[in-house]
């Protein structure tokens, strides 16, 4: 619930830093400048800008010393810049800063669902060019990166819709559908394809390596007004109250499940074991969970999925189950002396 103010805060402090960055060459410009005025030209109250005074104070080149740190002059109501910190030299990259900068440049470019790549990519040839690292023998793969996902990303950006096969793990199940795609995005190393599926007429999230064909069609990808992007900041499965609960009783061994899997409530149980309660998609993806899951797990809720369970577990031990021999009869005895001539079975034991 303190994730949407994290990212308003994280939001505030990138505004500030740019303020900071723009504000020390501003007042060098304006030595003496009124505080009043200065907040006006920055759209800032007083207040703001003398909170970001105060941080200036403790802002500067490593070392963090006396005649490190930007240092101000206050004369009632007027501020002037006395040492700036060398932020008003031009900026000078060793040969390994811009090798770093290109390396991170080049995997951001790289990565789906960047917003303004052509910015990205101005920027990278304006540092290649200054440093002289045109063409510099750097490969960036971005984890999860295949032939696949690179085809993928190109029917995205031919901005076509696609038929595609594709296979849902939570119904166990392959399926046609034709879609319109959205984007191409990387989510805890996965890429996606988020695209408007006409079968679902609703958006929807597709894994690229559960994806096993992708046809692209002639007609341009047609994205209703309607198809919202999902928020993502807080994963792709988002629990809520409409998704089935499930409760597990779970020994020490099986504790991750509480740090890998978004849970509602845990509590203490019987010596070592926990009480753990989780949304879920559906039962048929809890009940492959449950049985992937070893022997100090038990399912306390719903009684549905316990006896679902305990089928597919009865079943899968039905099929590993060895036959009891069946006794094989013995051919009947012969007499060789009133056996016909040449009966294969007297000759083979007459030898």
């Amino acid at each position: 619930m303190t994730r949407p103010a994290a990212r308003s805060g994280s939001r505030a402090s990138a505004d500030r830093l740019a303020r900071l960055l723009n504000l020390v060459p501003y007042l060098l410009a304006r030595p003496g400048i009124e505080i009043a005025e200065a907040a006006g030209d920055l759209g800032v109250t007083e207040r703001q800008l003398r909170e970001d005074l105060e941080l200036l104070w403790v802002c500067g080149l490593p070392g963090y010393g006396p005649g490190d740190l930007i240092d101000m002059a206050f004369d009632g109501d007027r501020v002037t810049i006395t040492y700036d910190a060398g932020i008003d030299r031009p900026l000078r990259l060793t040969p390994d800063e811009a090798l770093a900068l290109v390396v991170a440049l080049r995997m951001l470019a790289e990565t789906p669902g960047v917003a303004n790549r052509e910015a990205v990519e101005r920027a990278l040839a304006k540092i290649e060019d200054a440093g002289d690292l045109v063409g510099a023998p750097v490969a960036v793969r971005l984890p999860g990166d295949t032939p696949r996902v690179e085809a993928l990303r190109a029917a995205v950006e031919g901005g076509k819709a696609l038929r595609i096969t594709y296979y849902t793990a939570a119904r166990d199940e392959t399926t046609e559908r034709v879609i319109d795609p959205l984007r191409m995005l990387i989510v805890g190393g996965r890429a996606y394809v988020e695209a408007w599926c006409r079968r679902a007429e609703a958006v929807r999230l597709f894994r690229a390596d559960r994806i096993d064909a992708v046809t692209e069609l002639d007609e341009p990808a047609t994205v209703p007004p309607q198809a919202v992007p999902h928020d993502l900041t807080e994963g792709i499965f988002r629990p809520s109250a409409d998704l089935p609960l499930i409760t597990l009783r779970i020994g020490r061994g099986e504790r991750w499940i509480t740090e890998y899997y978004p849970c509602e409530r845990v509590e203490a149980g019987d010596g070592d074991q926990w009480l753990v309660s989780l949304r879920v998609t559906d039962l048929g993806w809890a009940r492959r969970f449950v049985l992937g899951l070893g022997p100090e797990v038990t399912v306390v809720a719903p009684v549905e999925l316990a006896e679902q369970v305990r089928a597919t577990a009865a079943a899968a031990l039905d099929a590993y189950a060895v036959p009891t021999p069946t006794a094989v009869p013995r051919p009947p005895e012969v007499d060789p002396e009133r056996a016909p001539s040449g009966d294969p079975a007297v000759a083979g034991r007459t030898q």
